[in-house]
């Protein structure tokens, strides 16, 4: 009953007219035909000891559900269309719903929205013998599908340390050099969770679907979950090198043609509040 009360509140104001109903030749993103193929059980990659979070898995299976529905049945918005011409001449769709960057004779780049990691990531198809096509999409419908995008995300209210609050959706925490900039190391995924060293002994992964609240005071977090609990303790950085967590994500001024999956980011050291919306 909580997980599918949780999808209902995630995809309000979809329409979700059709649902049950035998109609002819509907319409399925490729977000939701990928989603069983995405589906994994959620853990630290970087941290093979950390405990697993297997409420997500049913939540998944919710969230398909409620994916194929919505899909199904609403006006399409028009995304960037990736193809490869097959050995046999064929064309095979690659990946849809995405936002093309660049295209050389190196390399296609563009960007997507994750269902596991339910943010958007940026992607690269590298030009072999069998070549990439691009069925572009015009202006207005990429700035649809970035709206697209913001609609299934994680969204939150960040509070920084000055008291200036900036409402971010499809956030995500990443890890870059201290007052550098570009990605520390690749081996150190983006995650949607905090992993916190509890003050009362152990280690846990706190998913941002879980989360209503987190508040920061120097290096100690207090996270209070979306059912009350309330856990405290130290953000435990998965790298024994130098490193500076982030919080990033987009705003309602991202650029649907940037480089980056992200417009706003400020280190976790500057955040005095994040206020998740469940």
């Amino acid at each position: 009953m909580v997980l599918r009360k949780r999808s209902a509140s995630l995809f309000a104001g979809l329409p979700l007219a059709g649902c049950g109903k035998n109609l002819r030749n509907p319409v399925i993103s490729s977000l939701a035909r990928n989603l069983p193929l995405k589906r994994k059980t959620i853990q630290d990659s970087s941290a093979p000891s950390a405990p697993r979070n297997d409420r997500l898995d049913g939540f998944f299976r919710s969230l398909l559900v409620v994916l194929t529905c919505s899909f199904a049945w609403t006006p399409r918005v028009r995304a960037d269309v990736i193809s490869q011409t097959s050995s046999a001449g064929r064309q095979v769709v690659i990946q849809r719903d995405a936002i093309v960057i660049r295209q050389d004779s190196a390399a296609l780049v563009y960007k997507h929205f994750d269902l596991k990691e339910r943010r958007v990531v940026k992607a690269v198809l590298h030009e072999g013998s069998l070549p990439y096509s691009v069925a572009r999409s015009p202006a207005d419908s990429r700035q649809q599908t970035v709206a697209l995008w913001k609609r299934f995300g994680f969204t939150a209210t960040v509070t920084d340390t000055a008291g200036k609050t900036t409402r971010v959706y499809d956030a995500f925490i990443d890890f870059y050099p201290p007052q550098g900039q570009g990605s520390l190391l690749k081996n150190i995924p983006a995650r949607t969770d905090f992993p916190v060293q509890l003050t009362n002994g152990g280690a846990d992964l706190v998913s941002f679907a879980d989360i209503s609240r987190v508040e920061f005071q120097g290096d100690h977090l207090r996270i209070t979950a979306a059912n009350g609990q309330v856990k405290e303790g130290q953000f435990l950085m998965p790298t024994q090198q130098p490193a500076e967590a982030r919080f990033l994500g987009i705003t309602d001024r991202y650029d649907p043609a940037s480089e980056d999956v992200f417009d706003f980011s400020l280190p976790l050291a500057q955040i005095k509040q994040i206020d998740f919306e469940q």
